[in-house]
């Protein structure tokens, strides 16, 4: 090297360190409209000294590079990128602790002659010298030692549920389940091979009017689709639309059937309707004088504190003030020890109650006050305010519900329009709609009207046909007039007659007697009805029998009377 060239060196080395020239006007008007061109993309983009353009709209606090990092000021961007020697090194993915010990059966060569451990040699060996070691005995080869590596794990890495998975685990499960699945089908040639040679698959296919061929191919499709959706076949439900192919269950927002809340009342001033939660908490027909009763939807408040809603709050509320006197319970966690104290609770506060009533009355009086009885009936009018319209009809409020029995009310068979019970006519009660007189006959409307005398004059209510019927009331006749002329008759035949009627009477009472303690002994569940049976006034000598045969519990003699 020459000394221009020696010197050419140490004055660019003098240029390089000294500080940067003040530019003039003109070079930083060139220098601005540069800028301007590359921005626009007139002009191409600065390049770094890896050959990656620079993106021209990048600030210039960003851009410049500081003189401590280089000093020859050339246009780079990797001071802002992650410097190499500041990073952490992480471990890679595939990189996890080792597994269980491979322990061999043979000594291999190289191998400690003591333990038989490849890690060190007989001299290292940590473990008891034996009386024959495992080079010559081959037997008891001690596992290799290993040193387990030391992971750096990233932020992901450290929270990655599948690290240290092995792939190996999932390829065991699905070979187990193709050998299942290889087992299935062995059987299910097995079955069909037998069925083949029994001729109950011939039989099939007779019924079927199908190929054999395909009629096999349609059943082993057929068992495959139940083996596969076993569990799918009652999953269809209103809200749901469940496919077996994809097995893929798709909930629906809303039933299509119903109606939207917010087009049940489209008054703006209605209940507000909550598009982000879908609620509505009021009654949308609260303005329109609706019951909330009658209407299909009331807003979810009145579903929110109907039911046993408001129970639940309460025995909420009580396990939270019993858990703060001391009591260990809770609704959750033991809810019959909780409804079993509740109920406890309840009684002791009613009992409670009684008490005190009864400590004021005794001491202060007044229980004629507390006896009299409601205010409706003493005044005869309340505050329920009722409109009624000329035919009657209610308007306005709402009547007192009529008292229901227990029993069914109001229920029509047989095509009837009208209960039984609707109709009277000569002693006898029927239907109204067709002016029959048998009781569970079938309706026969204005026809059975029209020709009601001819079906009403063959039988009555009790099956007698009225031919004898006026045989029976003759004999009645003539059975007063014959009473008559013997009434001078002698007292003799008249009380051997009333004895015989006695005797009969007294062994009907008994037969009847008997009846009822059979039918008492039958659970009254179980117990026929009596609605058919024919009603009729007793006569002297059967109320005699009842009178001697009835039981009197205060009577010593009661006891004799069956002996």
């Amino acid at each position: 090297m020459t000394k221009e060239d020696e010197k050419q060196l140490g004055q660019e080395g003098i240029v390089d360190l000294e500080e940067p020239k003040k530019m003039t006007r003109e070079d930083w008007r060139k220098k601005k409209e540069l800028e301007e061109q590359r921005k626009l993309g007139n002009a191409p983009a600065e390049v770094d000294e890896e050959g990656k353009d620079i993106n021209p709209h990048i600030p210039q606090y960003i851009a410049s590079v500081p003189w401590y990092i280089d000093p020859s000021k050339r246009p780079t961007l990797k001071h802002q990128r992650p410097q190499s020697e500041k990073q952490t090194e992480f471990s890679a993915i595939g990189d996890w602790y080792k597994r269980g010990k491979s322990v061999a059966t043979k000594y291999r060569k190289g191998a400690c002659e003591n333990c038989g451990a490849m890690t060190h040699q007989k001299k290292d060996c940590l473990e008891r010298p034996r009386k024959v070691g495992a080079k010559f005995s081959g037997t008891g080869i001690a596992p290799d030692e290993h040193q387990q590596i030391q992971l750096s794990m990233d932020y992901d890495g450290k929270r990655d549920r599948w690290n240290g998975y092995d792939p190996d685990e999932h390829m065991r499960i699905v070979e187990e389940y193709s050998k299942v699945d290889l087992a299935k089908r062995t059987l299910k040639a097995q079955k069909l091979q037998e069925e083949l040679a029994t001729g109950k698959l011939m039989d099939q296919t007779v019924i079927h009017p199908l190929p054999l061929l395909l009629f096999l191919q349609e059943r082993e499709h057929n068992s495959e689709d139940e083996d596969e959706d076993k569990y799918a076949d009652d999953i269809d439900m209103p809200g749901q639309n469940f496919d077996s192919k994809r097995r893929i269950t798709v909930r629906n927002l809303r039933i299509r059937e119903d109606i939207a809340k917010y087009l049940r009342n489209l008054d703006p001033n209605s209940a507000y309707y909550d598009p982000k939660t879908r609620a509505m908490r009021e009654n949308p027909y609260s303005n329109t004088g609706k019951n909330p009763e009658e209407v299909g939807y009331a807003g979810d408040n009145f579903a929110r504190y109907t039911g046993d809603t408001i129970s639940m709050a309460q025995t909420q509320l009580f396990a939270w003030e019993a858990f703060d006197r001391g009591s260990d319970v809770h609704l959750q966690a033991d809810p019959t020890k909780l409804e079993l104290l509740h109920q406890s609770f309840k009684v002791k506060k009613e009992d409670f109650k009684e008490k005190q009533k009864e400590s004021i009355l005794e001491k202060y009086g007044g229980q004629e006050h507390l006896d009299a009885p409601p205010r409706e009936l003493l005044l005869a009018q309340t505050e329920d305010y009722v409109e009624y319209s000329r035919h009657g009809a209610v308007i306005k409020g709402q009547e007192k519900a009529v008292a229901r029995s227990k029993y069914e009310e109001d229920v029509l068979i047989n095509n009837h329009t009208c209960i039984w019970g609707s109709y009277w006519k000569d002693g006898s009660w029927g239907y109204k709609c067709c002016h029959l007189l048998v009781k569970q006959s079938y309706c026969t409307g204005e026809a059975g009207k029209k020709t009601g005398r001819t079906a009403n004059c063959q039988y009555d209510v009790h099956g007698v046909s009225p031919q004898m019927h006026q045989e029976k009331m003759k004999e009645k006749k003539k059975s007063k007039k014959h009473k008559k002329k013997d009434a001078d008759s002698s007292d003799e035949e008249d009380e051997s007659k009333k004895k015989e009627k006695l005797k009969r009477a007294l062994t009907a009472e008994d037969q009847r007697l008997k009846q009822v303690a059979e039918m008492m002994q039958i659970d009254e569940r179980k117990r026929p009805y009596n609605s058919l049976k024919e009603v009729r006034e007793p006569t002297e000598e059967e109320m005699e029998a009842f009178r001697m045969k009835r039981s009197r519990p205060d009577d010593p003699m009661a006891s004799f009377l069956n002996q």
